[in-house]
């Protein structure tokens, strides 16, 4: 956790950050392909740090750039401990390693999610920055002949007296000098930070690490890579979830200029052609039958009613009790008056701008190289390895900065690497493989935030809320994957549900976990998508049974969670609570609400501002989100995050949804798939809570407060509750 984290390292987790094992320290090593350029003679510190005789230093990200910050959260760290200049930093991925680079939240594997990199990075890589400070600093010290004490650092520069070098100057003698002994690393004291935690200025160089290269176009994707003689795949999938290949017809695909195979593969029929629009044709060409004797056959309506019957004890899903406190459930009984409703939730898509791509080269019986936006390297590699026939050591994954995620690149069974190998195996790897998957592809066929159903209960006694009862109906995310054991509850699918805050004196929570094949997968924030709307939503409809102001009741029932009333308390104090909303020029109504939720150990509460008309039509006008999650490392990157966040959270709960009809999703593109569009977007104002805590996740944190934030304005505005998303236009 990361209350756990402490400036002290221990001395296994630096021998591990400095690489003092028996690979040693890599001096002149070929760099790996550079994400943001830099020269080709980079000389290797540690595993994290190279600096090169231009005096860049290039920082070595074990967690992909897919737009949320990490390249310039994760340099900041290390140029702070470094004392480099910021106009020195630059970044490129790291290789698939787990024993080097793997994340310790998800079990050493290497990967990126959870709002995890910072978290998880901290001490690695402050460490790696202070070793590779220290290595230059003895560099000097034995080239000048002074005392390392006397030696000083500030922007990248070294002196002492009279004497002073470059980085780039002393790189060569400082990859020589011996691993620094761990007991002799110190790191810095915040009250001497300079880059992390501070706003930028007009003397300081101090962009987002990954701005400039998108701006000028030198920013490379999986996309920009083009090998010689690639050759393009799409493949032609079930319209239904568990759908298999019967047969198919392949005779008027190949007709197509262009296309050279067409092959079966586990999960569909491929394409191959020369070009993106011959596979394209020559897809949609393609005559398939679909065997769907194990397909999912039902529409979203019907699969609505059936997860309620599941509620009801009418289905065949165990009902697991994740908490149970004071009397549970049976407390509902008591005296005053029990509350009941049931919060619907739709499949979601994740929609990233960038879909999903790989390029695979793929040399029978020798090698493999695999080029993607990777969320998980080292998961990739093996599913390779194993597909082709290879040791892992002789697959290499080069990761590439990728077109944003929200979880769909962090899959557990490496559906995209899977698709491609597969396909370079079929074609003999005579070619290199570039596997597309269209718009289409991705919201028609790819994986969703699950569908749920919460049935809420709360019993209100004067003005005290007495007990609480929250059992949901959801597919597990995880269960039949490497990250659950047998037998195992997947709590990630109720995640903030199960640990409400608030001190109320019965809780029973539970969960029950239907079956279908529809593919699921975490979503930007997971199970906290769901169960912070239907707790935020209706604790508000228990505040206004027991003539509770939200906020008051709130703030009454966060005594033993400090962190969580601070940022309640701050948001509250800034989108000014205690005082009447201003009068809308049309007549519009308006209305304010408030929530708060804790995930991935971070803490937002948000306050939303809506203005309803007359018939029904309303806009989000304004939301206040305050945040506390630890040391800030980059402030402007937390605000771009919370804004981010509200934003993504802000379509879910308006307009986003997949709907199945007959088993098929309706949805094709974002013209029917409602994302947020420009003009929805409200004003959003972000308040960082100043903390020295160890830093926590700010990529998701942001998504969960906003859709309830919204639905209790709704409710202050116009009196209806909001229990089933989306919302839509009008209410």
């Amino acid at each position: 956790m990361a209350d756990d984290i402490t400036f002290s390292p221990s001395r296994r987790l630096v021998l591990q950050v400095l690489g003092l094992g028996a690979a040693g320290f890599a001096v002149g090593c070929s760099p790996a392909v550079h994400a943001s350029g830099g020269p080709d003679d980079l000389l290797q510190l540690n595993p994290f740090v190279k600096v090169g005789a231009d005096n860049t230093v290039t920082v070595i990200l074990k967690h992909i750039e897919f737009g949320q910050g990490v390249s310039t959260g994760l340099s900041t760290i290390v140029a702070e401990e470094m004392d480099a200049d910021w106009s020195q930093i630059r970044f490129e991925h790291s290789p698939a390693n787990n024993a080097l680079y793997g994340n310790t939240a998800f079990g050493g594997m290497m990967g990126t999610g959870g709002s995890t990199a910072i978290f998880d990075s901290w001490e690695r890589m402050r460490l790696a920055g202070a070793g590779a400070r220290a290595m230059l600093v003895a560099a000097a010290a034995e080239k000048w002949k002074v005392d390392p004490a006397t030696i000083k650092i500030s922007r990248g520069k070294l002196s002492a007296g009279s004497k002073s070098a470059t980085f780039g100057e002393l790189a060569e003698a400082a990859a020589k000098i011996p691993a620094p002994d761990p007991a002799s690393l110190k790191l810095k004291d915040p009250s001497q930070f300079v880059l992390i935690g501070k706003e930028k200025a007009p003397d300081t160089v101090f962009e987002r690490a990954d701005t400039p290269m998108k701006i000028d176009g030198s920013a490379k994707y999986a996309m920009d890579y083009q090998p010689e003689g690639m050759l393009v795949a799409l493949i032609a999938r079930s319209p239904r979830f568990g759908g298999k290949v019967a047969s198919f017809d392949d005779a008027a695909a190949k007709a197509v200029s262009g296309v050279t195979d067409v092959v079966q593969i586990a999960n569909g029929v491929a394409v191959v052609a020369t070009n993106f629009w011959a596979a394209k044709k020559g897809r949609d060409a393609l005559k398939v039958t679909w065997d769907d004797s194990a397909a999912e056959k039902r529409s979203s309506d019907q699969m609505l009613k059936d997860y309620k019957a599941e509620l009801s004890g009418k289905g065949s899903a165990k009902r697991h009790v994740i908490r149970n406190e004071g009397a549970g459930a049976k407390a509902l009984a008591g005296s005053g008056k029990r509350i009941e409703a049931d919060f619907d939730f739709p499949y979601l898509a994740h929609a990233p701008m960038e879909p999903l791509n790989c390029i695979v080269e793929y040399k029978p019986g020798e090698s493999c190289r695999i080029t993607s936006g990777s969320q998980m390297p080292t998961g990739d590699q093996a599913t390779a390895a194993m597909i082709l026939g290879l040791d892992p050591s002789k697959v290499t994954v080069d990761t590439r900065i990728a077109g944003g995620s929200f979880g769909r690149r962090a899959t557990p069974d490496a559906d995209l690497v899977t698709e491609a190998a597969q396909i370079a195996k079929a074609i003999g790897g005579r070619a290199p493989v570039h596997l597309m998957w269209t718009r289409e592809d991705d919201i028609r066929t790819g994986k969703y935030r699950p569908m749920a159903v919460h049935r809420m209960a709360g019993r209100v006694a004067g003005d005290a809320v007495e007990a609480w009862s929250d059992d949901t109906a959801i597919q597990s995310i995880m269960e039949g994957t490497p990250f659950l054991p047998p037998g195992v509850i997947d709590e990630s699918a109720v995640e903030g549900g199960f640990d409400i805050p608030y001190a109320i004196p019965n809780i029973e929570v539970s969960a029950r976990f239907v079956k279908s094949p529809v593919s699921v997968l975490w979503w930007r924030s997971v199970g906290h998508t769901h169960t912070a709307y239907a707790k935020e939503h209706f604790l508000d409809q228990l505040a206004r049974e027991a003539g509770q102001d939200p906020y008051e009741l709130r703030k009454s029932l966060l005594s033993g969670d400090p962190r969580l009333l601070g940022v309640l308390n701050l948001v509250a104090e800034k989108a000014g609570w205690s005082q009447p909303l201003a009068p809308a020029p049309d007549g519009s109504k308006r209305g304010r609400g408030i929530a708060a939720h804790k995930s991935f150990n971070s803490y937002v509460a948000e306050v939303a501002e809506v203005s309803v008309k007359s018939d029904g039509s309303f806009s989000v006008d304004r939301v206040v989100c305050a945040v506390d999650c630890g040391v800030a490392i980059n402030p402007d990157v937390i605000r771009a995050q919370m804004e981010g966040g509200i934003g993504y959270g802000l379509s879910a709960a308006l307009g986003e949804a997949v709907t199945l009809k007959d088993g098929a999703p309706v949805q094709t593109n974002f013209y029917d798939y409602q994302v947020l569009r420009m003009a929805q977007m409200p004003k959003v104002e972000v308040y960082i809570v100043p903390s020295s805590e160890a830093p926590t996740g700010v990529g998701e944190p942001g998504v969960p407060p906003v859709g309830p934030a919204v639905a209790n304005a709704l409710m202050a505005a116009t009196g209806k509750t909001f229990n089933t998303l989306p919302i839509g236009a009008k209410v």
